[in-house]
C-alpha cells in the first residue's frame, strides 16, 4: 500500500547499551543520512550516529516526522508513549526476543526502511489506556498504557482482596495476586501467559485478567473498550499493591485510593512493512503449526 507521507527527520530509539541495538542504530543511522534524511539520537548515543541530531530523549518525537525503535516489545513500548504525545507514527525494528511489536527483522531493516520511506507501508491505529491514580487526599496520577495497566501485590506473601466495577456497575470482588487490564493489542503480553484470550488488535476491546485467583470461577472478561474500569483495594492487613502501566510504576494502591482505567483520547500509529500478516506473526512466535512448519494453502 503506498501512501504520500514524507518522512525527512527520523528519530532512532533504543538501548543503545545493548550491542546489538548499537550495531543496528549505527548502520541505520548511516543508511538514513545517505539518503538524505536527517537523523535524531539521544544525545548519549552520540557516538554511534556523531552526524546525527543530539536531542535529549523527551525532545526526539518533537523533532521527528517518524519514530524507528530498534530493540523488542519493551522498547517498542516506550517508544509508544514518546510517540503518542507527538502524534508521531512507530516503526519497529525488532533486536529482542519475541517481537510481536517490532516486526522488522535486523537482515530486512534497510530495504524496509526504503519502502516506507518511498510510502510503501501498512497503516495501523493501536488503542491505549488511560490509567488515573486517585487518591484519597483528591490529588491524582496518570499514564497511558499500549499493553496493559497492571494491580499486583507487592512486598508480601499475602493475596490481595479488590474490587472491580465497569462503567459505574459492581463487577466482582477478587482474591488473588492482582488485575491485567489489557488492550487488545496487550492481549499477547502478560495477559496471555495469566490465561487471557488473544484478541485482534484490531477489535474494540478490553479484557480483564485475573493473576492466580484465589477463586478458580473467576476468570477473564472482555469488555468494550469504551468501559471505563474502576479498582478498588479491600483494606486488609499488611496489604501492599502496586499500579503499573507497561511495567512502569504509577504508585502505590491503599485501601482510600482508587485507579480509573479507560481508553486514551488518542492512539498510537504503528507502520509496517507491505503484506503484514498478524496471524503470521502469532503462528512464529507462539510456533503454532504442525511440526513447527508454515502451511500453506493451495
Amino acid at each position: 500500500m503506498s501512501h504520500p507521507a514524507i518522512f525527512n527527520t527520523i528519530a532512532l530509539v533504543g538501548r543503545h547499551s545493548d550491542e546489538r541495538v548499537a550495531e543496528s542504530l549505527h548502520l541505520l543511522a548511516g543508511h538514513l543520512e545517505e539518503r538524505g534524511r536527517q537523523v535524531c539520537v539521544d544525545a548519549r548515543a552520540a557516538q554511534l550516529a556523531p552526524r546525527a541530531l543530539h536531542l535529549t530523549e523527551p525532545e526526539l518525537a518533537t523533532h521527528a516526522d517518524l519514530i524507528v525503535a530498534i530493540g523488542g516489545d519493551g522498547t517498542m513500548l516506550h517508544a509508544a508513549r514518546l510517540a503518542l504525545a507527538a502524534d508521531v507514527p512507530l516503526l519497529g525494528v525488532n533486536r529482542g526476543r519475541l517481537g510481536f511489536l517490532a516486526d522488522i527483522g535486523p537482515a530486512q531493516a534497510r530495504d524496509q526502511l526504503d519502502d516506507v520511506l518511498a510510502g510503501r507501508f501498512e497503516r495501523e491505529a493501536r488503542s491505549m489506556l488511560r490509567a488515573t491514580l486517585r487518591r484519597e487526599d483528591g490529588t491524582t496520577q496518570e499514564s497511558t498504557a499500549l499493553n496493559d495497566v497492571v494491580l499486583q501485590k507487592w512486598e508480601t506473601g499475602r493475596i490481595l482482596e479488590f474490587e472491580t466495577w465497569i462503567d459505574g456497575q459492581y463487577v466482582n470482588t477478587h482474591g488473588g495476586d492482582g488485575l491485567i487490564v489489557a488492550t487488545a493489542t496487550g492481549s499477547t503480553a502478560y495477559a496471555l501467559s495469566c490465561g487471557g484470550p488473544i484478541l485482534h488488535p484490531a477489535l474494540d476491546a478490553t479484557v480483564l485478567v485475573p493473576i492466580c485467583p484465589h477463586t478458580l470461577s473467576d476468570r477473564p472478561i472482555a469488555v468494550n473498550s469504551s468501559a471505563r474500569i474502576e479498582i478498588r483495594l479491600v483494606q486488609r492487613q499488611q496489604t501492599k499493591a502496586q499500579i503499573t502501566c507497561d511495567g512502569m510504576l504509577l504508585g502505590d494502591l491503599t485501601a482510600q485510593d482508587r485507579v480509573v482505567i479507560g481508553p486514551a483520547s488518542t492512539k498510537v500509529t504503528l507502520l509496517h512493512p507491505v503484506g503484514h500478516d498478524y496471524y503470521r506473526v502469532l503462528r512464529s512466535k507462539l510456533h503454532w503449526g504442525r511440526g513447527g512448519q508454515e502451511q500453506q494453502r493451495n
